[in-house]
């Protein structure tokens, strides 16, 4: 599995599709980030955030619930029930803390996420 690069973005080799559990999450290494990678099937969408719920700044999204909020796929944090829009990273439990989110793209099976250069993973774009 190859890095590649598209105008911006790079977009590396997370994992395979069947390595992510219908409706739940896997956590990511690159660099020395944790990116949570999630698949959820019931909208048949993927979504990628930062690992780290901000409220205590513990390495735990990814093992968070997937659900909606008035349409707006969410994840809840599984120690602090804080809930988090997996589209634009927002704080849906009305705290001002938001997560990042990363963009995710699927081909022949194998999950990609992308990285932009400003994002502090400059030493991947070699």
């Amino acid at each position: 599995m190859n890095t590649t690069i598209t105008e911006n973005i790079t977009w590396f080799p997370a994992c395979k599709t069947h390595d992510v559990p219908a409706n739940g999450g896997v956590c990511v290494k690159y660099k020395d980030q944790q990116i949570a990678l999630f698949h959820f099937t019931r909208r048949d969408e993927w979504y990628a955030t930062q690992n780290m719920c901000p409220h205590r700044r513990q390495m735990a999204l990814s093992r968070g619930m997937l659900g909606s909020q008035n349409g707006e796929p969410k994840i809840a944090c599984p120690f602090h029930k804080k809930t988090f829009s997996l589209a634009t990273g927002e704080c849906l439990s009305g705290d001002e803390c938001s997560i990042k989110t990363y963009p995710v793209k699927v081909e022949h099976n194998i999950v990609f996420i992308g990285i932009t250069k400003d994002e502090g993973f400059e030493e991947a774009l070699v």
